[in-house]
């Protein structure tokens, strides 16, 4: 959890390559572990639906994708609805990885090549949405819009959103551990009651404030790249 003590990175050696070993780190296998709790859960949210729901289990299942769905319409605009799975997805892959660490694992978004492949995932999706909306050269003529003086500054702004929005999350999942590490160093034997509802506050809020903030990044970028409106 966010409030244990930092500790070094455990691996599996999958097989070696000659004197190289393959390893699987650990952030991958929480990873996996994340994506069998999700596949569970929505396997038992979408099972036998009604027409009508019927019961707690169906209506929470329809809370929950009415919730995605209005939140892309609303932040994105109704053309990029087809994303919604997409962000529903990145919200609930974040959020369970942020609560990891209430197993006593590492959170796979204390790894920063983690939440940097979901940063390079969304500037991928920024060009795609440049050249579907304005096709197949947008993503070079719109660097020196409005101006040719303006080059520059767009080049850095494409590269400093994705790294700002890996960052960002990233550095306080990291905050979190360092913290929660200082907290349980100085108590020592007492530690017991103040790490806890640290690890509440850390693991609990800041999980669902993180995958927010992400998503909601996410969605601002991608919505912005539309070029059919200029």
């Amino acid at each position: 959890m966010e409030g244990q003590m930092i500790r070094p990175v455990n691996y599996i050696e999958l097989f070696r390559i000659g004197s190289v070993p393959i390893n699987l780190g650990e952030s991958i296998q929480v990873q996996w572990l994340v994506v069998v709790i999700l596949l569970v859960l929505f396997a038992v949210l979408g099972r036998d639906l009604k027409v009508r729901p019927e019961g707690v289990r169906q209506t929470l299942a329809e809370t929950i994708v009415m919730f995605f769905k209005n939140t892309v319409k609303d932040s994105m605009g109704a053309k990029f609805k087809g994303f919604t799975p997409y962000i529903g997805g990145l919200f609930c892959m974040s959020f369970i990885s942020n609560l990891m660490g209430l197993l006593g694992l590492r959170q796979p978004t204390a790894d920063l090549s983690v939440v940097a492949t979901w940063g390079i995932t969304t500037f991928v999706l920024v060009q795609a949405t440049k050249v579907r909306t304005g096709g197949v050269l947008s993503p070079i003529t719109s660097l020196w819009k409005p101006a040719a003086f303006m080059l520059p500054f767009n080049i850095i702004g494409e590269v400093a959103n994705p790294a700002s929005q890996t960052l960002r999350h990233f550095g306080n999942l990291v905050a979190g551990l360092a913290i929660g590490s200082l907290i349980y160093s100085a108590l020592g034997h007492f530690a017991v009651f103040i790490p806890a509802v640290c690890s509440l506050y850390f693991d609990l809020f800041a999980a669902v404030v993180q995958a927010f903030i992400f998503m909601s990044l996410t969605m601002a970028y991608v919505s912005g790249a539309d070029c059919s409106e200029e």
